[in-house]
């Protein structure tokens, strides 16, 4: 959806920089950087987005009976999806807590229930695939996998295709770069650059285009 594309640039909750590159967590260098909890702090966008996220989930998971959201980012996002939807609504941590009950899973457990659950953005697809793991093991029946943003990467696609796992996404990073060009955001040599990045994130060929 290019209104969603619109709205993470306007806010700047993706930001754009091919020339000179963010670096990641794991040490990759990126010519983009996503950040949706910026959504939240914008009312009018943020309404849009979980209004976006309900149709899709209403149209592509209609018999969804149970929302999850992963720790951290897609936690808002998936109480505020849960609202509009009417359904109860839990969450997913990386690991076990160290104390307490040691819970990995927050919520009631209900065996058999058809979960949706929610992201805020697909690189690798690696949290997401451990979430859908964790429930499926602990009796829920994962029907998908939603994000408001991905970033289309092949490896992801490899990975959700191995484990056998549906996932759906308001905008990826094709329509945004695409977007992000008629509003002359970037030129034509950083959209190649970009599009180059996306191809293998590993490879830095792409910086000396």
């Amino acid at each position: 959806m290019e209104n969603i594309a619109k709205i993470l640039l306007d806010i700047k909750a993706v930001a754009l920089s091919p020339d000179e590159p963010f670096t990641w967590a794991s040490g990759i260098k990126s010519p983009i950087y996503c950040d949706n909890r910026l959504i939240l702090s914008f009312p009018k966008e943020r309404n849009v987005v979980e209004d976006s996220l309900y149709k899709m989930i209403k149209e592509e998971y209609s018999q969804v009976e149970y929302i999850m959201g992963t720790a951290a980012a897609g936690i808002p996002h998936g109480a505020l999806v849960a609202e509009r939807l009417n359904l109860p609504m839990g969450f997913v941590r990386s690991s076990k807590k160290d104390h307490g009950k040691q819970n990995q899973i927050e919520g009631k457990i209900i065996k058999g229930a058809k979960v949706v659950v929610v992201e805020d953005l697909f690189s690798t697809g690696g949290s997401s695939i451990d979430t859908a793991v964790a429930l499926e093991e602990a009796g829920f029946e994962v029907l998908g996998i939603v994000s408001i943003f991905t970033y289309n990467l092949p490896v992801a696609e490899e990975n959700f295709r191995k484990y056998n796992l549906k996932h759906s996404s308001l905008t990826n990073y094709e329509e945004l770069t695409k977007y992000a060009k008629e509003i002359n955001y970037i030129n034509e040599t950083q959209l190649e650059k970009l599009s180059k990045w996306r191809e293998n994130p590993q490879d830095e060929s792409w910086m000396s285009l």
